[in-house]
């Protein structure tokens, strides 16, 4: 009996990381610290927009009213779009007054403690739709308020305050209230609204020194430092030969090196040669794409996971077929589209100055798409110049995002309403005609289009077959990782999804992934050596030299329990590279307990357990109610034969998140190895009690049930 329950204690191994970087998953918050004097003198390399002026008028014109140049200002008359005129807004038995004092504009709202207090509004975030508010709490912490200006005309619902989270009671307790860290603005919104952002955290004192060259999005955020560029018109303008890079970090000739001729024949357009590189597409998604950080001093010009970790196209983010979901920010869902394989970029649609379309409606797509053939009704059989008609409803499909802005999606998909039907997706055509099923727009896509194309995204089957727990979703995630013709970002997904699942697919295709062109698919084709006794991960070794540090931080830490001696010489040189950029990306966010609980499961595992613990420890201390830090740190105690001390802390965390089931499985488990069975059986009945779907929790406690019952006397 022993024995046997002993033995259920080793199904539920601990998983020391929780989940590589943290990925800015709430769009509400803003940004920094009041401007200082230190503030003022720009860092060497960067000039400031107003530097590119005198050469570049028109492109400086167009950008100065962009959301781009307003993405953050000072809060004054002139940036504050809200009204601040002793206005009140009431949400769940929270009442917030905004008013103006001694030329500031100021806010009574509930603070850290859940007491009204007042708070002075430092900065403005964003213009349109919406306009929040930053505010500094102190200790260099900027936090965005979840109260936010519609700045939509009144016709509109506009001109009003809302709250970002409309249907739920945000308690100052919440991770989502405005002072807690899904708020924070030095770790989630600052480097995407400011240029040559600095984050500066200090671990020792857990406060922030943010600085930025640029306040706003400016013209160095995608040109990168102007200053050699400056001194190299300043040479040219003297007649001397200046040099050929013209002494900026990125250049986007690609682009306007090519053309696109459309074919009559088909109605598209087809580029006069292939994209021969990402410069500019990866320099949009320093932004535009949902992705976690982990170091500053990006460059325009270098490679994107080089510096941030961009999200694929994983379950809750994404719909199974691709559609964007949760605010992902458009660059993995252009990555996915035909557009992208086709050669397109950012800037053939987008005027990358103003922000604006190339052209207007339809027009923009009648750059490639032939408009005879396809802004006619017989291609979408709606009357023209109604919305039916535009090019962006039926392939553009909106989400809407911090409850005003509707985002459009740009995999840029046919319209497949019957995967609305087979797998619960959404679709445009129910979009508009929102009282028919998705049944009625299928039958009228076949109606008119008897044999419909399937589109380019045909993964769609195989990640709802995954997300089902399906277990022939192996072979079709297989099949997609295999094929070369699929995008990038879909087969890295499929790889993401893959691995969990483990089996010999998973390992031959994590294999071949290791040796693939793209990057993002070596980065995911390291996760399927992830859950390997460690002797079987040598095949991620090479990747430690890998050229893109994202991809030889993963390595590093899919390697961390190798023994050295396993490794050899070289390979524990470059690992022991490797290992020191996923410390310091770890420690780049040691604002969040997630970094420093990472960080304490790669000690961990590396033998250094007194560092293990330590970090766990100040992961609890930035917030006792970070689950992963309690069960880590007391798996820590177990490895360590502290097992009366793993359970100790258990209780401990339970004090704090009563509720949470993880806490209350790993006590039990903590409590079988202690051979307190009854005691463990409740925990684990707890645990399935909490968290009903969770298979393991239920596997577990049914196993723990049936030893129980075998063990007990017979009754007479």
């Amino acid at each position: 009996m022993a024995l046997a329950m002993l033995a259920i204690a080793t199904l539920a191994l601990v998983v020391w990381r929780t989940g590589a970087f943290r990925e800015a998953a709430v769009p509400t918050v803003e940004e920094p610290v009041a401007a200082s004097p230190a503030q003022d003198s720009l860092p060497a390399g960067y000039s400031g927009s107003a530097a590119c002026t005198r050469c570049h008028e028109a492109e400086s014109r167009a950008w100065s009213g962009s959301q781009h140049a307003l993405a953050m200002q000072v809060a004054d008359e002139r940036t504050v779009l809200g009204d601040f005129n002793d206005a009140t807004f009431s949400h769940f038995g929270v009442t917030s007054r905004f008013f103006r004092r001694d030329g500031k504009f100021m806010v009574r709202t509930d603070g850290p403690d859940g007491k009204l207090a007042d708070f002075t509004v430092r900065h403005t975030f964003g213009v349109y739709p919406l306009q929040q508010y930053l505010i500094d709490i102190g200790g260099g912490r900027v936090q965005a308020l979840t109260i936010a200006w519609d700045a939509r005309p009144k016709a509109a619902g506009g001109q009003r305050w809302f709250h970002l989270y409309p249907t739920e009671a945000i308690g100052h307790a919440d991770e989502l209230h405005w002072t807690k860290r899904q708020q924070n603005w030095n770790y989630m919104c600052a480097d995407c609204h400011s240029t040559d952002l600095q984050k500066n955290y200090d671990a020792a004192t857990d406060t922030f020194a943010t600085r930025w060259s640029e306040i706003s999005v400016g013209c160095e955020a995608c040109h990168g430092p102007g200053s050699a560029h400056i001194a190299w018109a300043d040479a040219a303008a003297t007649g001397a030969k200046p040099d050929a890079s013209n002494g900026l970090t990125v250049h986007f000739a690609d682009r306007r090196s090519a053309s696109w001729k459309i074919d009559t024949a088909t109605g598209n357009a087809v580029r006069s040669k292939p994209r021969s590189h990402d410069n500019e597409i990866e320099v949009c998604a320093q932004c535009h794409s949902r992705r976690g950080q982990f170091s500053n001093g990006y460059r325009p010009g270098e490679k994107l996971l080089d510096h941030y970790l961009p999200a694929m196209m994983t379950a809750g983010l994404y719909y199974p077929d691709g559609q964007q979901r949760d605010e992902v920010y458009n660059w993995g869902s252009f990555l996915s589209s035909r557009m992208y394989s086709k050669g397109v970029t950012c800037g053939d649609c987008h005027e990358p100055h103003g922000g604006n379309l190339r052209a207007e409606g339809n027009a923009v797509c009648a750059q490639c798409h032939l408009a005879s053939k396809y802004d006619a009704p017989g291609h979408h059989f709606h009357e023209a110049g109604t919305p039916g008609a535009a090019c962006k409803s039926c392939h553009m499909k909106t989400e809407t995002y911090m409850v005003v802005d509707p985002r459009h999606d740009h995999s840029f998909r046919i319209p497949r309403p019957d995967l609305s039907v087979s797998l619960g997706v959404p679709n445009a055509c129910s979009q508009c005609h929102d009282d028919r099923s998705p049944a009625w727009a299928a039958a009228e896509i076949r109606k008119r289009y008897p044999s419909p194309k399937p589109g380019f995204q045909d993964f769609a089957e195989a990640f709802a077959s995954a997300e089902r727990g399906d277990p022939s979703a192996t072979i079709a995630l297989t099949q997609i990782v295999a094929n070369t013709d699929e995008s990038a970002i879909a087969r890295a997904s499929a790889l993401e999804r893959l691995a969990p699942l483990g089996g010999e697919n998973a390992v031959m295709s994590g294999e071949a992934g290791l040796k693939d062109r793209n990057g993002l698919v070596r980065h995911a084709a390291i996760g399927a050596f992830d859950a390997l006794p460690p002797e079987q991960r040598l095949a991620v070794v090479p990747l430690l030299s890998d050229p893109l540090r994202a991809v030889r931080m993963r390595a590093a830490r899919v390697l961390a329990p190798v023994p050295e001696a396993a490794l050899g010489p070289t390979a524990a040189a470059a690992f022991a590279k490797a290992a020191e950029e996923y410390i310091a990306g770890e420690r780049f966010n040691a604002d969040r307990p997630e970094s420093r609980t990472n960080l304490g499961g790669f000690f961990a595992e590396r033998g250094r357990h007194q560092e293990a613990e330590a970090q766990f420890r100040s992961a609890l201390a930035l917030d006792p109610m970070f689950v992963p830090a309690w069960v880590n740190l007391a798996d820590l105690m177990r490895m360590r034969d502290r097992e009366p001390d793993a359970e100790a802390l258990l209780r401990e965390g339970l004090g704090h998140a009563p509720k949470d089931a993880t806490l209350h499985h790993a006590l039990g488990l903590s409590l079988v190895r202690q051979h307190r069975n009854e005691e463990a059986l409740r925990e684990l009945k707890r645990a399935t009690e909490l968290a009903p779907d969770n298979q393991r929790f239920a596997y577990v406690y049914g196993v723990a049930s049936q030893e129980l019952k075998r063990a007990a006397p017979p009754k007479r």
